[in-house]
């Protein structure tokens, strides 16, 4: 199953557990910054991911949802 990650910028408070977790490293820091001042995740290859949900599930904000196609 393919899918890709939504960030919910503005919930974000910028802890990238999100990133540790992802087993295709397709997430990374932006360089730039939601109005809390703090970086949040992009995926920087939507292609890579296999919706396997382990950043929405380790975001303690809810803030990643997987779409799946």
């Amino acid at each position: 199953m393919a899918g890709k990650p939504v960030i919910a910028v503005e919930k974000c408070k910028g802890c990238f557990l999100c990133i540790r977790v992802c087993p295709k490293n397709i997430l990374e820091k932006s360089t730039a910054i939601n109005s809390q001042g703090v970086n949040y995740p992009v995926c920087n290859d939507e292609s890579k991911c296999i919706a396997c949900t382990f950043c929405a599930t380790m975001c303690p904000d809810a803030a990643i949802e997987i779409e799946k196609f």
